[in-house]
């Protein structure tokens, strides 16, 4: 089968750029290994941040700068005004709450969050406010950064192509190269039938994340290019209000909450901020007593007599940079026919798919177009990848928070 790109990997980039190119008129594939979504989309925040977190040291950076129309354009595609059409991806919440803790740095850094933003930080009355949040001490407000589902956004990406998406899992494929970086084609095996197929593209996209060090090897190219930066978040469940938002202190934030509703009807809470970055030196109870003193810090009268709580670890996948610092935006490498791709962050997968397309040599499709998204795709009948689970519904380890010995706990969070 002719094919004009071929994308390797089913999170928020790959599937932001399927549904980009189907527009376009691009006949073109997503190849996944797993579940869609698997590690860094399912396991992030869902947050579509708008750059107020890289103001807070009181400088507009190229980071801010980088991000900061972007809750916009999500918006547009959550009202169904252009493709992808995201009306049916669950919202968390319509916006964040930030508030911050009562020292002049905590005043500092929410002076920060106010330059140079489209949307600007609004103070919420103390009457106004959610009800986690009634006893902080400090200036409390809102900002327009929609919180997603990520589970949700990535059903919803998939849902009009899912002719289009296949799962072959590793050592079920493999590349036929005409010289380093340049594939010719891509030979995959039906994993009951054992049959195999071949498709010819004319450009080949990876966006798998942490799997594009494998794919790069696979097709001779160096996997040194990618860099991961760990987190190691903690999630508590229990009888807890619901809540989203960052907790600002001094040029960071502190901790960063958001709030997903299992099945059952529990609250659960991701924290990340500084507490995942701290998090990564500690061992899982040590991160939670930190975790439950840090919440005990920065919301005043939450009760966490009953919640449990657990971790997870998860690298943030990035091309590489000098000194492995946090890219300032989306990373694109082109080599032969193929490129690799980074958004760095969720909120960033539009902006991706745009730079991806510029730098696409295919203008035209390969073959006579598809006439709708539920076409054939002339591929045999094919496993389909299901979309991954939170990291808290997989076979993790819980604790009653009550039961941690606090006193115990010697570290401190850092400056």
């Amino acid at each position: 089968m002719n094919v004009d790109v071929v994308i390797f990997g089913g999170g928020i980039a790959g599937l932001w750029l399927l549904n980009d190119l189907v527009r376009d008129g691009r006949n073109a594939v997503l190849i996944e290994s797993g579940k869609l979504g698997q590690g860094q989309t399912v396991a992030s925040q869902g947050i579509i941040h708008g750059g107020f977190k890289y103001t807070l040291q009181g400088v507009w950076s190229k980071s801010a700068e980088a991000i900061t129309e972007l809750p916009m354009l999500w918006r547009r595609s959550l009202r169904g005004e252009q493709i992808p059409d995201l009306r049916d991806a669950k919202m968390r919440a319509e916006h964040c709450y930030l508030w911050r803790t009562d020292s002049w740095s905590g005043k500092l850094g929410m002076w920060g969050a106010r330059m140079g933003l489209k949307v600007a930080p609004r103070t919420i009355p103390r009457s106004q406010r959610p009800s986690p949040l009634v006893h902080c001490p400090g200036h409390v407000a809102a900002i327009d950064e929609p919180v997603l589902s990520p589970r949700s956004l990535i059903d919803t990406l998939a849902a009009p192509h899912r002719s289009r998406i296949f799962q072959v899992a590793g050592g079920g494929y493999d590349f036929d190269l005409t010289e380093t970086g340049h594939i010719r084609g891509i030979h995959l095996k039906h994993p009951v039938t054992g049959e195999r197929f071949s498709l010819c593209p004319r450009e080949v996209v990876f966006t798998a994340g942490a799997g594009n060090a494998g794919l790069r090897q696979l097709a001779g190219l160096e996997s040194e290019r990618m860099q991961r930066r760990p987190l190691h978040m903690a999630i508590f469940r229990g009888p807890l209000p619901r809540l989203n938002g960052h907790c600002v202190d001094g040029a960071s934030t502190r901790v960063t909450i958001t709030s997903e509703l299992t099945t059952s009807g529990e609250t659960v809470w991701q924290l990340g901020g500084q507490i995942a970055e701290y998090g990564v030196g500690l061992d899982a109870r040590e991160l939670l007593r930190h975790a439950a003193e840090e919440i005990a810090a920065v919301l005043p009268g939450i009760d966490l007599a009953q919640v449990q709580g657990s971790t997870y670890r998860v690298d943030r996948a990035e091309g590489l940079t000098a000194g492995g610092k946090r890219p300032e935006g989306v990373q694109v490498i082109r080599e032969g026919n193929t490129l690799t791709a980074w958004p760095t962050k969720l909120v960033l997968a539009p902006r991706l798919s745009s730079e991806i397309r510029r730098q696409l040599h295919t203008s035209t499709t390969h073959t006579v177009p598809l006439q709708n998204t539920d076409a054939h795709t002339d591929l045999p009948d094919w496993p389909r990848p299901d979309v991954a689970n939170y990291p808290w519904e997989e076979d993790v380890t819980w604790c009653h928070l009550a039961d941690l010995d606090h006193s115990r706990n010697v570290h401190r969070r850092a400056a």
